[in-house]
């Protein structure tokens, strides 16, 4: 396992870096901060984690 750029519709938002047996990934952007110094197996899994939640934000309604 390396270090790894992990961009979301062609964006970085983040790198993944080994830790221990998986990788943890570290947020650069604000919106996927929930995730920051979460464990995954593989970078797929980081993917998916980013668009579950990228999903969930848009279908919160806006509160004014």
């Amino acid at each position: 396992m390396k270090k790894q750029v992990i961009e979301y519709a062609g964006i970085p938002v983040g790198i993944v870096v080994p830790d221990q047996d998986r990788l943890k990934f570290i947020a650069v952007k604000y919106h996927v901060h929930d995730l920051d110094e979460q464990h995954f197996r593989n970078a797929d899994e980081v993917k998916l984690a980013i668009r579950d939640l990228l999903s969930r934000q848009q279908a919160q309604p806006i509160h004014v």
